[in-house]
């Protein structure tokens, strides 16, 4: 594109949310891999996270639950994987190659090496490297032999990883690790693990481990070049900022994969530079009716960039992130935060508008029939986030 950059403001950013984002009603996802393919990642932090935010998009909301457990650990067309910020998401498994050369590796040799460093010094070099790598070899081995297992299952049959080692010792935040938890974590960076089914229900943090299959070679550049193209195409337009932040990257790299993928400047309000996928420049129409949605703590929609203004007025942030930036449930009206809802102990959705402007008859009818239809599918499971924010607090105690 030649010429002055084309203007893309709020009215259609919010449109291309609503489409892409599968939250507009005539835009949802038959099942749960369309859904992930089309949000590029599915935050995984919160188990049940995976599982609203899937639900949330569907056009029927019926079997959630065993949809998405029949993706994860059936058909294996969805993976649960460490990626961007060291965080872990689910991926579309045909994704999971391109993540992790783009962004897995650095982090993988950082893990390690902290790892590493933490252990001898912890433990007054009592535990070594070489004294790791053996370790390491003996619970793979074993992992194999079981198939899925859990960190207790595997100690049985290496015992050494249930040493421990001091950490940060003189800091406000000093502790004890044991070699499990981190070396599995590391394991699980490098792309040698997978995290399997949950022990209990699908809200459940406790995970079985199993032996991941190796990725095929991919090289970084072209890796980082294709996630920026595939993240821009669901989530763009986006500034640099959104992108550096979602990815992680160093600023170098996330310009090089802006150049390398093709993608075209565009002006956002307020003489912002965003960028747009290659070919995606044109105009793009709203959605054929306003929509409502209630999505989960750490929804990928809200928390897919840090520069949130255009769809949720800043003032409202207090109430609906923790102290550490995470986002908590929240209610949307046609392409914006409009509020915030909980799951009382009684299973009961209940929500707060905290924005009343241009919110109607209309709004407030969809927004209560959203509640009901989730209240529907999650049945008599009890939904509380991993990162509780002050509104969800307030309301799933009234």
């Amino acid at each position: 594109m030649t010429g002055k950059p084309r203007h893309i403001g709020v009215a259609e950013r919010r449109a291309r949310l609503g489409l892409r984002q599968r939250l507009a009603r005539s835009a949802r996802a038959a099942g749960p891999e369309e859904v992930a393919d089309s949000l590029v990642a599915l935050h995984g932090t919160d188990p049940a996270t995976v599982y609203l935010a899937v639900g949330a998009r569907l056009a029927d909301a019926g079997g959630t639950v065993a949809r998405v457990e029949r993706a994860l650990y059936e058909d294996r067309s969805l993976v649960r994987m460490h990626g961007m910020r060291h965080t872990v998401f689910v991926f579309p498994t045909d994704l999971a190659a391109v993540v992790h050369a783009s962004t897995a590796l650095d982090i993988a040799a950082k893990a390690r090496a902290a790892l590493v460093k933490d252990l001898v010094a912890g433990s007054g070099g009592r535990l070594t490297g070489p004294w790791l790598d053996e370790v390491e070899a003996s619970a793979l081995a074993a992992l194999a032999r079981h198939g899925e297992a859990t960190v207790s299952e595997l100690s049985v049959d290496e015992p050494r990883l249930k040493e421990q080692f001091a950490y940060a010792a003189g800091k406000s935040y000093e502790g004890v690790h044991t070699v499990s938890s981190r070396l599995m974590r590391v394991l699980g960076v490098e792309g040698r693990v997978v995290r399997g089914r949950p022990l209990g229900s699908w809200t459940s943090t406790q995970f079985r481990w199993a032996v991941a299959p190796p990725h095929p070679p991919v090289a970084p550049a072209e890796a980082r070049s294709e996630l920026l193209d595939r993240w821009l195409r669901a989530c763009g337009p986006a500034t640099e900022a959104d992108l550096k932040w979602w990815t992680g990257w160093k600023v170098t790299d996330v310009r090089r994969a802006l150049a390398a993928s093709g993608a075209v400047a565009v002006s956002l309000d307020d003489g912002v530079t965003g960028y747009v996928a290659a070919g995606d420049e044109e105009a793009v129409d709203g959605p054929d009716a306003p929509w409502a949605a209630l999505l989960p703590g750490l929804d990928p929609t809200p928390m897919s960039r840090p520069e949130r203004d255009w769809f949720l007025e800043p003032s409202l942030r207090p109430a609906l992130f923790d102290r550490s930036g995470n986002v908590g449930p929240t209610v949307w009206w046609d392409g914006r935060v409009v509020g915030g809802w909980a799951q009382r102990p009684d299973g009961e959705i209940v929500w707060r508008l905290l924005e009343t402007g241009g919110v109607g008859r209309e709004a407030l009818a969809a927004i209560t029939a959203e509640a009901e239809r989730l209240r529907g599918w999650v049945g008599e499971t009890r939904v509380t986030p991993r990162f509780r924010t002050p509104l969800e607090r307030e309301l799933s105690a009234e």
